[in-house]
Order: structure tokens, then C-alpha cells, then sequence
């Protein structure tokens, strides 16, 4: 292998292969030696070569040195630098190239190694790196969803239990299934038949309480569509627990789902490695096709959480605390929801609706006042002079969360009050 580096990138992550030296020069040359772990290209020569090539595959994989990096900004940078060394396969899908240099520091390019102990010459060899670098982005999302559970401090465990749904009960159990398959893993380097027949029917019972939780956010969406301020500021006020319990179970049915898939991989390259490249490429799609369907329901929340607030504005003056309670509740629940698509790689933009001060919207009502023509001129005097005070008078009353008085006219100039009903 001498000073030739080969690179691989599935679209998640990028390996690096190659002498152990020049692999490390060559990711701290580039500032991601920190980011990038082992590959463990060892556990490919117990499964993969049994033929005559592998003394010489072994022999490689002996001597060199992977290590994974997942597709950042950075990292994506250094795969646009060397573009020119990649090639993309139509089969795999795979970019794939050598860099070569001495010392880590790239003096030219070649387009692809030659010989037996090149990964990119060998397919066996490049479905297996192929498939543990899939398992290594699964990972990394894994303990994205991990940290994202960390932060909202939620423990799903109670949310399930405290639920009398079937579907929700199971969930339980697969999780308990699922994480000792993954620890047995980790301890023993490989998915054996006693494991895996643990886990593989519990895929039915994930996907069942994926779907119920998606239906209840979808319920939730649609409460939010009520015309009526009291039960709009109710609803938006609950949906500040509920979407948050709710986002929760669909991190964890996700996180799960990425981890029958590791244990699928494994399963795929110790009994039928030859089918490894065609099963990576398809839980690939079918993660993507997850994403989509939450993406989807996700979406049509915050439309209808935009939509409320957006309505609670407009009504600020005839319902200045139910008003600012729903604002405030869509723009924290719809922050929740950003933030949970941001850590299963869904991106979309939002920007928070802000409520409209009570003075505000007095100055929007004398303005409107003013465009009615000549006969509105008096009225806007009227309201504009007295209005304004009270308004700042009312704005500072609401901070203490009191109801207040607003003033109207009769003809003639008198004036008398009556008291707002908030959540008409």
C-alpha cells in the first residue's frame, strides 16, 4: 500500500484507508483527525475471505489502517477538494479514489489503486467497508438522538409506560430486546443466530408505535385549527408537554430502527456477504422513505401551529392574554419540533412568530381609523389621544398578567368601560 490513500465516501461518511501513518498525516493535514474513529477493517477478515485471495487480503487489512469520518461541512470540503480523484459507481454508489503522497501530504493523484490489496479493486473488500461504514453513520445517529433525548430530559421509558395502548406497551419490551442485542454485539464483535432471533420480529411492533405517535401529532395539528380563542390558548398550552412526550417516542421508535439495521448488516456480512451491497442500499432507501414520512407530519404541525399564531395576532386586541399565550406556545412547541428534525437530519426553516404588543395593535386600529376617509378623522382623534395612554397603561398590566379595562365611546364624547372576556 505504501503511501497511497484510498477514499471512500457513501454520501454519510468518508473512510480513509492506507498505511496507519499516512492516514493519520493525512486527516491531521486536513484537521479531522479528531472527528474520525476507527473503522475496524479487522472484522472483515473472518467473514469475507475464504477463497484464494486471502492471504492477500488479509495480509492487507493486517497492515493497514481505516478510519471513518461522518460528512460535515469540513469534511464534505476535503471530498470537494480531491473531487477530481473520486469516481462515483452506478451499482454501489459509492464516490471512491486514491490520493497518494508520502507522509500524509498529497503530491498527486491517481485514479484508482491496482493490485490485491486495494479495497476499490476488490468488491468483496468494498461491500464490507461499504457496510461498516453505513453501521458507523447509523451509530453516529444514534447518539445524536441519545443527546437529543439528554437535553429535552425526557425518559421515553415513562412516557410508554404511562400509556395504555398496546402498541405503546410492546415498545417496552423491543427496547429492552434491542439494547441487550446491541450490547452482546459490542462484547462479542458479531450477530449470532441465538441474538438475532431475538430481535428480528420486533421491527412490526416499532413501526406500529411510530405510526401511533404520528397520529397523534396529527391530531394535535388539527385542535390547533379551532376558531375560538379559550379553547385555541387551552390547546396550545397542552401541546407544550404532548408534542415534546410525543417527539420523544418517535426519537426513540428511530433510534431502534437504526439499531435492527446495525444488527441487520452484521447478520447480512457473516451469512451472505455477497448480498451485503444490495441490503446496505436498500435500508438506506427505506431509512430515507422514515424520514420523509415524520419530515411530512412534522411539517403540517408547524403550518398549523404558523397559522394559529398568526391568527392569536390579529385577535390581540379583543384577547390580549389568550393571544400572547398562544404565540408563546406555538413558537416554543414549533422550536421543540425544529430542533428534533434538526437531530434526525430533517432541515427546515422557521422563524418565530412574535407576539404583537396590545400597543401595536392600538396604533394598526387609529391608522385604520385615519384611512376610513373624513368621517373617521374625529374618531381617530378620539381613540388616538385617549387610546394610547391606556394602552401603555394596558401593556404594563398584562406583564403582571391582570385583565384589563378597554375604553369605548358613545356618541357625544362620553365615556365608560366594560371589561374584556379574554377567551371568548
Amino acid at each position: 500500500m505504501d503511501n497511497e490513500l484510498q477514499l471512500i465516501s457513501d454520501g454519510d461518511g468518508l473512510a480513509v484507508i492506507g498505511d496507519p501513518t499516512a492516514v493519520e498525516s493525512f486527516l491531521v493535514s486536513e484537521g479531522l483527525l479528531s472527528q474520525s474513529k476507527d473503522l475496524g477493517l479487522h472484522r472483515l477478515s473472518s467473514t469475507l475471505f475464504r477463497a484464494t485471495e486471502a492471504v492477500d487480503a488479509g495480509a492487507m487489512i493486517a497492515q493497514g489502517s481505516g478510519r471513518w469520518v461522518q460528512l460535515t461541512q469540513q469534511s464534505a470540503q476535503l471530498i470537494g477538494q480531491h473531487g477530481n480523484a473520486l469516481m462515483t459507481s452506478s451499482q454501489s454508489g459509492l464516490s471512491m479514489g486514491v490520493v497518494q503522497g508520502s507522509g500524509g501530504k498529497i503530491q498527486g493523484i491517481v485514479q484508482f489503486a491496482h493490485g490485491p490489496g486495494s479495497f476499490l479493486a476488490n468488491p468483496a473488500m468494498l461491500a464490507g467497508a461499504a457496510g461498516i461504514m453505513a453501521q458507523m453513520a447509523m451509530q453516529q445517529a444514534m447518539n445524536e438522538i441519545k443527546d437529543y433525548l439528554d437535553v429535552i430530559d425526557q425518559k421515553v421509558a415513562d412516557v410508554l409506560r404511562a400509556q395504555k395502548d398496546a402498541a405503546l406497551a410492546d415498545m417496552i419490551g423491543v427496547d429492552i430486546v434491542i439494547e441487550e442485542a446491541m450490547t452482546v454485539r459490542g462484547q462479542v464483535g458479531r450477530v449470532s443466530d441465538i441474538t438475532w432471533s431475538k430481535v428480528q420480529g420486533t421491527s412490526m411492533t416499532i413501526a406500529r408505535t411510530q405510526a401511533y405517535a404520528l397520529r397523534q401529532l396529527d391530531a394535535l395539528a388539527v385542535k390547533l385549527e379551532r376558531n375560538d380563542m379559550a379553547d385555541l390558548a387551552t390547546t396550545s398550552k397542552a401541546a407544550q408537554q404532548e408534542v415534546v412526550e410525543w417527539l420523544a417516542v418517535l426519537a426513540r421508535c428511530f433510534q431502534l430502527q437504526d439499531a435492527i439495521a446495525i444488527l441487520e448488516l452484521d447478520r447480512v456480512l457473516d451469512s451472505s456477504p455477497a448480498e451485503l451491497d444490495h441490503h446496505r442500499l436498500g435500508l438506506k432507501a427505506a431509512r430515507q422513505n422514515r424520514l420523509q414520512l415524520i419530515a411530512r407530519s412534522t411539517e403540517r404541525l408547524l403550518v398549523r401551529m404558523d397559522a394559529a399564531a398568526s391568527k392569536a395576532n390579529t385577535k390581540v386586541l379583543m384577547h390580549p392574554v389568550a393571544s400572547k399565550v398562544v404565540v408563546q406556545s406555538t413558537n416554543q412547541v414549533a422550536a421543540g419540533v425544529v430542533e428534533f428534525n434538526r437531530r434526525l437530519g430533517i432541515e427546515n426553516g422557521r422563524e418565530a412568530v412574535e407576539a404583537r404588543r396590545w400597543i401595536e395593535a392600538a396604533v394598526d386600529t387609529r391608522d385604520r381609523f385615519i384611512d376610513t376617509g373624513a368621517e373617521g378623522v374625529d374618531t381617530a382623534k378620539r381613540f388616538g389621544n385617549e387610546q394610547l395612554v391606556r394602552a401603555k397603561s394596558a401593556t404594563d398590566k398584562l406583564s403582571r398578567g391582570v385583565a384589563e379595562r378597554v375604553p369605548f365611546f358613545r356618541r357625544g364624547g362620553q365615556k365608560r368601560y366594560k371589561k374584556t372576556e379574554e377567551d371568548d
